[in-house]
């Protein structure tokens, strides 16, 4: 009787499994009738930071339980594996494309960095959905979504007073603008930046004039054309001035990061210096993780630590190297090791930040610079012979402005921008005096004996005995 249960429960197991599977592929395949939609292309120095913000953001849609596809425009030369991954682990439908030619290239305030943008008309072609919310990577998603699919024929934000922004807007999918999108280009419409933004604001100049987007309650779609509310793009600049958000017009739904490429919220050193990149990081925490720069930022730490447990045993000096070299030499000599010295603290304290990889969360990116930083500045105190605590002022100062940048309870922006701009004004002077005990410790260093030959002194030849 006890086998016969327990052969029922197993079936009964099996049977569930089965249905969560068939459940599974059912979601799996099941077309929705609207699409959040990503642009994927080539050619950039930093195209893989936007592989990896695209992922965080469509994984943040899906947690957040968007009722929609999660679509990414790849241009061909996009890598199979990155293809892949979007589309086995993220559940994202992939569209290839052609590299829509730019005829704008040669404008004299053409930027490079948007040759390939204009791909994003290819979001007009996506005619099997209703609507289109059309992203840039550098959204942050604090809520569902969805009634953005209520929106007209074309939405957008406008984060300038009299410019939308196209970061994120809803377009309704069409052949027939498409066709005519493909047509201006061809013709030399006009485009203020040479852009995606300059392009789509010059065919929808009058976007400006049109009402205010709010959702129906009772969930139909409008058609013609809407402003959406600053929520669905707030400039994460107007977070720094109160530390919090205050927008008025709209739910405060998206964050966006335009401006400064290097600061974009996923880079490592973007925080603290935007206290908004640590939440960036913590979404990509809950959803794709850090596999990969883990472990290079592992080895790195490992490597570091063992350089510093070698120079607390290991004393090298150059007196071998330096001590026969001839009088006239000697101050050109010293002068050259005062400059290699001086070139080695620089080094010390750039070449970590460059080695760790570029996506790591800033905790962990920051903890791998300070180590590497001070392992490298430990050999080039004990080979120079230099008082190791000015060597490494530099250190703790950035060690102390970034406990003053990260302080979470400053009561506004400025507080914290006077707090940052006085610890400056009081650490400076102590770093600049470290520097002149540094060149003080380097000069001593060099005239010791042990170090070089005392200036002056020459090589004494052996006496011969021999009388004449």
């Amino acid at each position: 009787m006890g086998l016969l249960l327990l052969g029922l429960l197993l079936l009964l197991s099996v049977i569930g499994d089965g249905v969560n599977g068939l459940e599974d592929q059912f979601n799996v395949v099941r077309q929705h009738k609207n699409a959040y939609v990503a642009m994927m292309y080539m050619g950039t120095p930093r195209d893989y930071e936007f592989y990896m913000a695209t992922r965080v953001m469509l994984r943040s849609l899906a947690n957040l339980k968007a009722d929609a596809d999660f679509v990414v425009i790849a241009s061909t030369d996009v890598p199979r594996s990155w293809i892949q991954t979007l589309e086995k682990e993220d559940g994202v439908k992939v569209v290839r494309v052609e590299n829509v030619d730019n005829p704008y290239k040669k404008q004299a305030n053409f930027d490079r960095r948007f040759k390939l943008t204009l791909n994003k008309l290819y979001a007009w072609s996506l005619v099997k959905y209703d609507r289109v919310v059309m992203l840039d990577s550098d959204n942050l998603f604090l809520q569902n979504t969805d009634e953005l699919f209520q929106c007209g024929q074309f939405c957008a934000v406008f984060i300038n007073p009299c410019i939308f922004h196209t970061g994120l807007f809803v377009l309704q999918p069409s052949m027939k603008v498409f066709k005519e999108m493909l047509h201006q280009l061809e013709i030399g419409q006009k485009n203020s930046d040479g852009a995606d933004q300059g392009f789509i604001t010059g065919y929808f100049p009058d976007l400006l004039d049109r009402p205010m987007f709010y959702p129906p309650s009772n969930g139909t779609k409008l058609q013609g054309l809407y402003r959406l509310p600053l929520g669905y793009q707030m400039d994460h600049s107007y977070y720094y001035l109160q530390l919090r958000w205050s927008i008025p017009c709209g739910p405060n739904s998206v964050i966006t990061f335009p401006g400064a490429p290097w600061l974009k919220p996923w880079y490592w050193w973007s925080w603290p210096v935007l206290p908004l990149g640590l939440m960036w990081h913590n979404q990509r925490l809950q959803t794709i993780g850090y596999g990969a720069e883990m472990l290079l930022a592992l080895a790195q730490s490992a490597i570091y630590l063992s350089v510093l447990i070698m120079t607390l045993f290991i004393r090298p000096n150059m007196s071998k190297l330096c001590y026969r070299q001839p009088d006239k030499s000697l101050s050109l000599l010293q002068a050259g090791l005062k400059m290699i010295a001086m070139w080695s603290i620089l080094t010390a304290y750039v070449v970590p930040f460059f080695l760790i990889p570029k996506t790591l969360h800033p905790l962990l990116g920051w903890m791998v610079y300070l180590l590497g930083s001070s392992a490298l500045n430990s050999i080039v105190i004990n080979v120079f012979l230099l008082p190791a605590l000015h060597v490494l002022m530099p250190w703790i100062g950035i060690s102390g402005v970034l406990v003053v940048m990260a302080y979470p309870w400053y009561s506004n922006g400025v507080i914290r921008a006077l707090a940052v701009f006085f610890y400056a004004f009081c650490c400076a002077p102590v770093v600049w005096g470290s520097l002149m005990k540094v060149m003080a410790g380097l000069q001593v260093s060099l005239e010791r004996e042990a170090f070089l030959p005392k200036m002056g002194d020459s090589p004494r030849l052996p006496q011969s005995n021999k009388q004449f």
